[in-house]
């Protein structure tokens, strides 16, 4: 049986998530290609789709991508998902027998063209697209659970505006799929479950894999020295890809509870590190020293950022899972997360971090002291059952392994599809 996983960018937060499944899925020695539009590894089995960057520029200044920008803003991704696919003849030289799709919606394929494919799907959430009117993330609002239309992120202040569109195109074109939803978080999982577009659909929770080999404690003193970090400080770790503007990884409240310690007992103490940002021009002044790592584009590098800090937060207010959270529990590093998103499946309360009530400031400083302030006893506590969170749930063995029962399923399932009915045979009795 051979599986075909369809990416965007291999080497963003998705495509890494994507391109781990696939790697696990190879070292259980299946058939899994990948197939993208940006690749940056070497893997030979990661094909990647020609003419695709001349397509999309063009596409996206002709059409409508600068006035969407525009009335969107920089916290907001909307994908309406328009123009045509580039990816037949690609997938028909693979020859899949079931494909599993990933981040695609950026302009990858077209929606009406995923029926076409005629093949077993499996749908691996990376946030909350296919069952949207075109946001990425809903950012609280509910229209997804009916028809989307009068979108508070496009203020079109209209029902019949262009997320009502997409929403009836998808709604057409989902209804007949083969298909099959895998989410990596519960929190992800309900929402598909009570999404209009999805609450018919089998949906499945497997949790985004890493290697644990890779991701793995090292001497914090060592990982300090090497990237000129303070080695008699508490060092509090902040990273995410444009971790400083993205809105919804939550920057906007840690510098609250940050502040709040600066002016406790703990303001001469501890200091912030942050990675997937550079210095600003004008730095935030939190009342202690903020080194910022800037882009971490390997593991080694990440792993030595994890390993060096006392306590890692991940305060998004909208997560499908959290793979910095998982990476750092990998390291031996403890969690602090707001409840309430796709990182709580992550963290367990007070024995792997913190989980912070949504979105409370004060309870997010208290989590942060109460992680520094443990004892070397609970400190090693937390450090041996973050790792063996990591070694038991998030592994590329046991995603790999869930994955597998799943394709193993749809394979049978669409064998018995495929087979002549059986022709009844006619008995009779002699006396």
């Amino acid at each position: 049986m051979r599986v075909l996983h369809l990416a965007t960018h291999e080497g963003s937060g998705a495509g890494r998530a994507a391109g781990r499944i696939h790697l696990g899925l190879r070292r259980e020695k299946f058939d899994s290609h990948m197939l993208v539009a940006q690749k940056s590894s070497e893997l030979p089995t990661v094909v990647k789709l020609d003419r695709y960057r001349t397509f999309f520029k063009k596409v996206q200044a002709r059409l409508f991508g600068r006035e969407l920008s525009k009335r969107l803003g920089q916290n907001t991704t909307f994908s309406i998902n328009a123009t045509a696919s580039l990816l037949r003849s690609p997938i028909d030289q693979i020859a899949p027998d079931l494909i599993n799709l990933h981040w695609v919606g950026w302009e990858y394929f077209k929606i009406e063209d995923l029926a076409k494919l005629q093949k077993p799907l499996v749908w691996t959430l990376q946030d909350m697209w296919p069952f949207t009117g075109g946001c990425h993330y809903s950012q609280g609002c509910d229209r997804y659970l009916q028809s989307c239309g009068n979108c508070p992120q496009l203020k079109a202040n209209q029902e019949n505006d262009l997320s009502r569109w997409v929403w009836q195109r998808k709604a057409r074109s989902w209804q007949d799929l083969d298909l099959t939803i895998v989410t990596p978080s519960t929190w992800m999982a309900d929402c598909a479950r009570a999404s209009s577009l999805f609450k018919q659909l089998r949906i499945e929770t497997i949790p985004f894999g890493l290697d644990t080999q890779i991701y793995r404690p090292i001497d914090p003193q060592l990982a300090r020295q090497k990237l000129a970090l303070p080695t008699n400080k508490k060092l509090v770790l902040f990273g995410a890809l444009s971790a400083t503007q993205d809105h919804r990884k939550g920057f906007h409240l840690l510098i609250p509870a940050l502040t709040k310690l600066a002016q406790s007992e703990w303001g001469d103490r501890i200091e912030l590190v942050v990675f997937g940002a550079s210095r600003p021009d004008e730095p935030i002044d939190l009342g202690f020293p903020t080194h910022y790592l800037g882009q971490l584009n390997t593991d080694a590098a990440l792993t030595e950022a994890y390993s060096a800090a006392d306590v890692m937060i991940v305060p998004s207010v909208e997560e499908a899972f959290g793979q910095t959270a998982s990476e750092a529990l990998a390291c031996g590093t403890p969690v602090i997360a707001f409840r309430g998103t796709g990182v709580q499946d992550i963290v367990d309360h007070q024995q792997t971090g913190y989980l912070v009530k949504p979105y409370e400031v004060e309870d997010l400083a208290a989590g942060i002291a109460w992680v520094l302030d443990a004892d070397p006893e609970l400190t090693a506590k937390l450090r041996y059952q973050s790792r063996l969170k990591a070694e038991t749930e998030f592994s590329l063995s046991v995603q790999a392994q869930r994955y597998l029962k799943i394709y193993a399923e749809l394979a049978n399932a669409d064998r018995q599809e495929r087979l002549p009915q059986a022709i009844p045979v006619l008995t009779k009795e002699f006396s």
